[in-house]
C-alpha cells in the first residue's frame, strides 16, 4: 500500500499533521497502536481537567455560604467524578475518530515500526513518501524509584483510581504534581509534595514559585522542599530530610520520558517541550510550513488561581537591564465579584518590549495568551497602552500593571 505520508502515533503532533497533509491533497496513513488523542486526550491534560474542575466546584461550594448560597452536607463521590471523566474522554475520542474518518485518513490500529524505509504495522507493509513519527512519551521513573502500580503510581495510575486515598505524597512538583496536589488538597486528601528543588514549580518564574508555595500552605499541604528520598521500606517513606511519611499511596510525577522512534520525531517524542500546543505547531510547521517562535510557547498550570508564564524569567535577566510591572490581581474589582483575588500580573520589559510575563490569577490561561500575541507581533508596552480594555475584566489587569 502506497501513501504519500506515514505518520506513527495519534497524538496532537500526529493528528494534526495528518489534517494538515490532507488539506494540502496528500495520501495520509495514520498508525495508532492505543487510542487516538495520544496522552494528552486519554491519560494526560483533558481527564486531568475534568477531574480538576470537579475539585473547584466542590471547594467553592464548601465556602457557598459566603456569598449567600445554603448549600449543606455537600459530599462527593469520587466514582462519579470518574464516571464523567472518562465520558468526556470518550465523546471527544469518537469525535476525533469521526474527524479523521472525514478527512480522509486511513487509520491503522497497530503497532509499527520502520524497516528499510518501509512501515511495517500488523503484518502489512505500508511505502510511504515520508514518515513522520510522533511516538509521544511516558511517566518517567528511575533507579531506586519504580512504578509498582499499587504503593507508587504514575500519573497513568492516578487518573484509573475511582475512591480517594485518606493520604497520598506527591514527588515532584512540575504541573503534574502541582495539579494533582490541587486536585487532592480540595477533595479533603492529606497531601504532602516533596520537590528536590529549592521551591515549588521550578521551572517557573521565583515570584510564581512563592506565591504558589504561600497558597499551598494556606491549605495545609505539606511542602517538602530541598529534599528527596531516601528510601521506601513497608509502605514507609524516608526522606533525605529524615522525615518519615507513612501515606497510603506516592505518586511520581517527575517529569516523562520521550518514546523515541526512527524517522521525523515531532511531539514529545523529539524530547524538547512536551506540550500539547507546542506539538501541534510543530507539526503545522513539518507540514504546512507555516513557523513558529518556540521561545514564545506559554505555560499553563491549572486549578485555582491558575499559574501562567511565557518569555524569560525574572532571575533569567541581568539586574538593571529590564523593568518590571507588577499588578496584584486584589487591585481588580472583577476578582472581589468572583470571590478569588489571589494572585498577581507581572510583565517584564526591555527597551519598551516585553521580553516575559508571569500570571497567578483565575483565567491566567486567557490572559497569558494576549500577551503572547502582543509579544509574537512585536508590540511594545506602548502600543498595549493603547488597546481599550473591557471593565470589569481580569484582562484589564494587563492594561493597569503597564502603568506600575
Amino acid at each position: 500500500m502506497n501513501y504519500d505520508l506515514g505518520i506513527i502515533g495519534g497524538g496532537p503532533a500526529g493528528y494534526t499533521a495528518a489534517f494538515q497533509a490532507r488539506q494540502k491533497g496528500l495520501s495520509v496513513v495514520l498508525f495508532e497502536k492505543d487510542k487516538v488523542g495520544g496522552v494528552c486526550l486519554n491519560r494526560g491534560c483533558i481527564p486531568t481537567k475534568a477531574i480538576l474542575h470537579s475539585a473547584e466546584l466542590y471547594e467553592e461550594m464548601k465556602c457557598a455560604s459566603d456569598l449567600g448560597i445554603n448549600a449543606e452536607n455537600i459530599s462527593v463521590d469520587y466514582s462519579k467524578v470518574v464516571e464523567r471523566k472518562n465520558s468526556i474522554v470518550e465523546k471527544l475520542r469518537k469525535s476525533l475518530e469521526l474527524s479523521l474518518k472525514n478527512a480522509g485518513v486511513t487509520v491503522v490500529y497497530a503497532e509499527a515500526s520502520i524497516e528499510n524505509g518501509k512501515v511495517i504495522a500488523d503484518g502489512e507493509t505500508y511505502a510511504c513518501g515520508k514518515i513522520i513519527t510522533a511516538t509521544g512519551s511516558v511517566p518517567r521513573d528511575f533507579e531506586g524509584l519504580r512504578f509498582d502500580h499499587k504503593f507508587i503510581l504514575s500519573s497513568d495510575d492516578i487518573l484509573e483510581m475511582t475512591t480517594l486515598p485518606k493520604s497520598i505524597v506527591i514527588i515532584g512538583s512540575g504541573a503534574i504534581g502541582i495539579e494533582w496536589a490541587r486536585i487532592f488538597s480540595a477533595f479533603g486528601v492529606e497531601v504532602s509534595i516533596i520537590e528536590l528543588a529549592q521551591h515549588l514549580l521550578p521551572l517557573a518564574d521565583i515570584e510564581v514559585s512563592k506565591r504558589v508555595e504561600r497558597i499551598f500552605k494556606s491549605k495545609k499541604i505539606k511542602m517538602y522542599l530541598s529534599n528527596g528520598v531516601e528510601k521506601f521500606e513497608n509502605r514507609t517513606v524516608t526522606l533525605k530530610s529524615g522525615d518519615v511519611l507513612e501515606p497510603e499511596c506516592v505518586l511520581l510525577a517527575v517529569g516523562r520520558t520521550p518514546q523515541k522512534a526512527d524517522g521525523l520525531c515531532i511531539g514529545d517524542a523529539c524530547g524538547k517541550i512536551q506540550l500539547a500546543h507546542f506539538a501541534i505547531k510543530q507539526a503545522i510547521a513539518e507540514t504546512a510550513g507555516v513557523e513558529f517562535d518556540e521561545t514564545l510557547v506559554p505555560s499553563v498550570v491549572y486549578g485555582c488561581p491558575e499559574i501562567a508564564w511565557v518569555g524569560k524569567r525574572e532571575q533569567d535577566l541581568d539586574e538593571g537591564t529590564y523593568k518590571k510591572s507588577n499588578l496584584l490581581i486584589s487591585a481588580l474589582g472583577k476578582s472581589h465579584c468572583d470571590n478569588c483575588t489571589e494572585g498577581f500580573i507581572k510583565i517584564l520589559s526591555q527597551n519598551g518590549k516585553i521580553v516575559g510575563a508571569h500570571i497567578v490569577a483565575k483565567e491566567a490561561s486567557a490572559l497569558i495568551q494576549q500577551i503572547t500575541i502582543a509579544m509574537q507581533n512585536n508590540l511594545g508596552v506602548d502600543d498595549l497602552k493603547k488597546v481599550c480594555f473591557a471593565h470589569p475584566t481580569y484582562s484589564e489587569g494587563i492594561f493597569e500593571s503597564l502603568f506600575k
